[in-house]
């Protein structure tokens, strides 16, 4: 088995479009916090996006580049179009709590930071899933293949533990009073760099293997 160099680096490649996103987002907290804004819905909505959802529009560009070189396609491309297309749910989240009165700076506001951070892995760990139940054509084939993957496994354990622990930190006092405070919060519960790097550790590890059965 070869693995080829785009495919081996496809999930590095992603992990620097988190790290991208986090610089993007704490600048932009810096800013507004400078000029006054530290309440600002929008500028908060502003800061969480590019803190939390930052990667996903670096991943979006990776996803059409991937698609417009007409490679197979494969599970980082289906992994980075989840992410892309999830992204757009926490404005909507958002604002509505906002209308609807929930105090999105305390306990019962945890909730926000997390769909800004970890929405676009909901997409990416569903489209994960639907491209092994593509390849696979099987419920209970692809469920197991799902399950022996390391990078959907992350995928899904990240989804379910995090609000856990951002509902944790509000009840111990923690508010994100500021637009700075905010993009840490959001930063803290994006966890979504954590997938790509077990996948690039999956594939090194099978490339490195695979050399040593070569030889």
């Amino acid at each position: 088995m070869i693995i080829k160099n785009s495919e081996k680096n496809e999930f590095s490649e992603l992990i620097r479009y988190t790290l991208f996103g986090y610089i993007a987002g704490i600048v932009s907290g810096i800013v507004l916090d400078r000029f006054g804004f530290q309440k600002s819905g929008l500028g908060q909505a502003f800061v969480r996006t590019l803190s939390g959802e930052g990667e996903s529009i670096f991943e979006g560009f990776y996803a059409i580049k991937k698609r417009l070189s007409k490679v197979s396609f494969s599970m980082a491309e289906a992994y980075a179009w989840g992410k892309f297309i999830g992204m757009f749910l926490p404005w909507v989240i958002d604002f509505s709590s906002r209308m609807l009165g929930v105090d999105v700076y305390g306990i019962e506001g945890f909730y926000i930071p997390y769909f800004y951070a970890l929405s676009d892995q909901i997409g990416a760990n569903i489209s994960g899933a639907i491209f092994i139940y593509r390849k696979t054509g099987n419920f209970s084939l692809a469920a197991r293949e799902y399950f022996k993957s390391p990078v959907m496994v992350a995928s899904l354990l990240i989804v379910l533990l995090v609000p856990l622990g951002l509902f944790l930190a509000r009840v111990f006092g923690f508010s994100p009073s500021t637009q700075t405070l905010a993009a840490f919060e959001t930063i803290a519960a994006n966890l979504c760099w954590a997938p790509p790097l077990v996948g690039h550790f999956t594939k090194d590890k099978e490339h490195k293997t695979c050399c040593n059965h070569d030889d």
